[in-house]
């Protein structure tokens, strides 16, 4: 992409609640971050000691008339950034056309030491349902230009509605593998991507891995920062952020592994206060490297993050954390075999609030298809061949209770089209959700599409050994592979369709690709079984 110079734009001073002027058509924008305090020195005319936007553009949190530019300052993303004023003026824009000449929207933002110089834009005002390019300026630096959209106006009908491509990843961790999956997502175009957890990994560098992590298993805001500029320096991940808008929701590793609410996994004599202290600190760089919303600005150890985005009445996203508000895995997590436990009511993966807004919002909904973003796997798969059984504690079947509660509401609500998109588990996985999965009752309310990892688990098979057992212990499974890869998903009023992408290696670059397994749903209220 090329980079023409930004229109020169007159320094203003703004804080997050304040609305930037910029555009002839009286376009707004929001910027999203700290208040910039009085006495705080801005500089208007900033020096580098290296190009400061390495770690590249993104945007994100579409809706039918804008969406967030993000962006973050760092000549030196490695080490602390390498930024020497406190804050720094940034310029941007937004035009209709990669040459940057039919400006729509223009203005300034405010760059702070303490979010780590990042920069969330917050366009409205723009029209529905087509694409924009975007641009940042700081001192005498030029951003690359990023690629955006927004999505339908909520009052047009599904058939009025374009067709939406919507890709979903996870599971990327930066020292198993390279980044091939994103490349072929590049190729593919999206219109919006979803990443359901684990953007990065919390782990302390390992010998004998394809690439090395920086330092050791990261605990304080300096580290986190630190990794995640790291996986952000990737550049086929730059590459797919700058090539359309995305939707992000986290898992434990961007903190700690298999973590629950304010329950570490590894219990022992560690100071309740020094975990939350660790947790806020997760969050803080999660979202200062995120194209987010002013919304999900986080307060110490908490961060709002659930949230919902609508493409007219084609389809709603219910994006979900399943992680910040559950309660302790019963049995010690892992996997283990069916027990009271699960079927306790004050298990939950959700929480009450989240639980609450989720079926309200569903039962709400006039969208076609409804889907749940989410993280851990939904259906309850046997993982034990024979008669013996074992699942998964630290996924939904763990939280048995809450799970047969949510699929009844899907059928009970008379849920338009439930579709749940997960991520988490390193496989593909197409699952049929069936309200109690006792063997007597098969009836299907829902379905579950589950992307593989990006690279985690390495290179990976596609018929793994223990496919059969799997299969045959687990009807409700459709499809299940072992490669690294994505999902690839296209949107109609009447059929919606997945294809499985799964790539040859991770191990080296520029790998092949191929798509082991698709399947289609029909519009059961347009095309009845």
């Amino acid at each position: 992409m090329s980079n023409p110079p930004l229109f020169p734009l007159q320094p203003t001073l703004h804080s997050r609640r304040s609305f930037i002027g910029g555009s002839a058509s009286l376009l707004l924008a929001l910027t999203a971050g700290r208040a910039v305090a009085a006495t705080d020195r801005i500089s208007h005319h900033p020096s580098f000691t290296d190009y400061p936007f390495q770690l590249g553009v993104a945007s994100g949190e579409p809706d039918h008339e804008g969406f967030v530019i993000w962006t973050r300052l760092a000549p030196q993303p490695l080490a602390d950034g390498g930024v020497i004023e406190d804050a720094i003026q940034v310029h941007w824009m937004v035009a209709e056309d990669e040459a940057m000449t039919k400006v729509v929207a223009k203005g300034t933002a405010v760059a702070q030491r303490d979010w780590a110089h990042s920069v969330h834009v917050e366009v409205t005002g723009l029209r529905p349902d087509r694409w924009y390019w975007y641009q940042f300026k700081a001192g005498a630096e030029i951003s690359p230009i990023g690629r955006s959209r927004t999505l339908e106006s909520p009052d047009r009908t599904a058939a009025q509605t374009s067709m939406l491509r919507m890709a979903f990843a996870s599971c990327q961790h930066f020292e198993t593998g390279f980044y091939n999956a994103y490349e072929h997502m590049l190729a593919e175009a999206p219109d919006i991507v979803f990443h359901l957890g684990d953007y990065i990994y919390e782990g302390s560098s390992r010998d004998g891995q394809v690439r090395r992590h920086s330092g050791k298993e990261i605990k304080t805001l300096d580290a986190y920062r630190r990794r995640h500029a790291q996986y952000k320096c990737d550049p086929a991940l730059q590459a797919m952020h700058q090539a359309a808008p995305w939707v992000v929701t986290w898992d434990d590793h961007e903190f700690d592994n298999n973590y629950a609410g304010d329950i570490p996994e590894e219990k022992g004599p560690a100071e309740h206060e020094a975990f939350l202290q660790r947790r806020a600190a997760a969050y803080q760089a999660y979202y200062e490297h995120m194209p987010l919303r002013a919304a999900c600005v986080p307060k110490g150890p908490g961060m709002s993050l659930y949230r919902r985005l609508q493409h007219g009445q084609l389809v709603n996203f219910h994006v979900l954390d399943t992680r910040q508000y559950r309660t302790d895995q019963p049995q010690g997590d892992g996997l283990r075999p069916p027990s009271p436990a699960e079927m306790n009511p004050e298990g939950t993966l959700l929480g009450h609030a989240q639980r609450e807004w989720l079926l309200a919002g569903l039962t709400a909904s006039n969208t076609t298809w409804n889907v749940l973003a989410q993280q851990v796997m939904m259906a309850r798969a046997d993982r034990k061949a024979g008669e013996a059984e074992a699942y998964s504690m630290d996924q939904w079947p763990g939280y048995e209770f809450e799970r047969r509660h949510l699929l009844q509401a899907f059928d009970e609500r008379k849920i338009s089209n439930p579709v749940v998109i997960t991520g988490d588990i390193h496989n593909h996985w197409a699952n049929e959700l069936l309200t109690d999965f006792d063997p007597a009752s098969n009836k299907v309310v829902g379905h579950e599409f589950v992307c593989s990892s990006i690279t985690s688990g390495g290179d990976g098979v596609e018929r793994p050994k223990y496919y059969d057992d799997l299969i045959s212990e687990n009807p409700c499974v459709k499809y299940h592979g072992n490669r690294r890869g994505y999902v690839s998903c296209m949107i109609r009023p009447d059929q919606w369709r997945t294809d499985y992408r799964s790539v040859e290696y991770v191990s080296r670059p520029h790998s092949p690709i191929d798509t082991p397994a698709s399947f289609v749903i029909e519009n059961t209220e347009m095309h009845p079984a």
